[in-house]
C-alpha cells in the first residue's frame, strides 16, 4: 500500500507510520482471496494473522441455535486473526470475503516477533482491540442493525439505479428521503436504520447529508447487498 487513502478508519495500518507499515508487511506473504472465499474459520486452531490491504470482508459467528450473527465489516488496513495469535486459542469468528481481497499473511510467531520488535505496532494493535471491545458492548444491537444494513444496502442500490447520478466521488442520490422514509420502505425501526446507516458511514461506504446520499464504494455496497446470512451469495 502506498499511503493511507484506502485504509479504513480505525484500522491497524491507519495507526502506523510508513516505516512501521513496511516493516510489518515485509514479514508477511501476499495471498489473494476471491469473493465469498473463507478467509478464517471459527473454531480453527490455526494462529496465522492476515493484514488486509485491499477488499472487504464480513466477520460472523454461529450461535447456539445455529443462527449466524454478523459482527461487522472489515476493510483495507485491518488485521484479522490477531487474537488467536496472541492468546493461542481457537478462532472465535469466521471471516469471509465479500469481494476479491488481498492480504499479507504472517504466522502467529512472526506476528508476536513484530510486536516485540516494534512497540509502535504493539500499541497500534492494542488500539484496534480496544475499539473492538467498545463495539462489543453493544454487539447484540449491532448484529440486528447489520441484518437491517443489508436491506438498507439493497434499497440504496435501487435508489441509485433509479435516481442516482455519477460524480467523481461515486454515485449521488439527491432526494427528500429521511431515515423514517427508509425505515418504512425496508420494514425496520427508524432507530435501527440509523444504526445501519452509521455502520455504512463509519466504513466510508456511504456519506449522508440533508436531502443527499453519496455512495462512495459502490462495489462494496453491491457485494454486501448480495451477501446472505449463511455466507452464500444471492443471485
Amino acid at each position: 500500500m502506498n499511503g493511507h487513502d484506502d485504509t479504513a478508519d480505525g484500522a491497524l495500518l491507519a495507526y502506523l507510520a510508513d516505516a512501521d507499515r513496511e516493516y510489518l508487511l515485509a514479514r508477511g506473504t501476499r495471498r489473494r482471496f476471491r469473493a465469498n472465499d473463507v478467509v478464517l474459520m471459527e473454531g480453527d486452531p490455526s494462529d496465522h494473522v492476515h493484514v488486509l490491504v485491499s477488499g472487504w470482508v464480513r466477520v460472523s459467528a454461529i450461535v447456539e441455535d445455529g443462527r449466524e450473527v454478523l459482527f461487522g465489516l472489515r476493510g483495507p488496513g485491518e488485521v484479522l486473526g490477531d487474537l488467536a495469535a496472541v492468546t493461542g486459542r481457537p478462532r472465535t469468528a469466521s471471516v469471509r470475503a465479500i469481494e476479491p481481497c488481498t492480504v499479507f499473511q504472517l504466522t502467529g510467531a512472526q506476528f508476536i516477533d513484530v510486536l516485540h520488535a516494534r512497540p509502535e505496532i504493539a500499541i497500534a494493535t492494542i488500539k484496534t482491540v480496544a475499539a473492538r471491545l467498545r463495539n462489543a458492548e453493544s454487539a447484540r444491537v449491532d448484529s440486528a442493525a447489520l441484518d437491517v444494513t443489508r436491506r438498507v444496502a439493497v434499497h440504496l442500490l435501487r435508489l441509485a439505479e433509479e435516481h442516482g447520478r455519477s460524480v467523481p466521488e461515486g454515485v449521488v442520490i439527491e432526494a427528500a428521503l429521511s431515515q423514517t422514509d427508509i425505515a418504512a420502505q425496508v420494514g425496520a425501526a427508524r432507530r435501527t436504520v440509523a444504526r445501519a446507516l452509521r455502520v455504512l458511514r463509519e466504513r466510508g461506504i456511504v456519506e449522508t447529508g440533508r436531502r443527499r446520499i453519496l455512495i462512495r464504494k459502490l462495489r462494496v455496497l453491491q457485494a454486501f447487498a448480495r451477501s446472505e446470512p449463511n455466507g452464500t451469495q444471492g443471485p
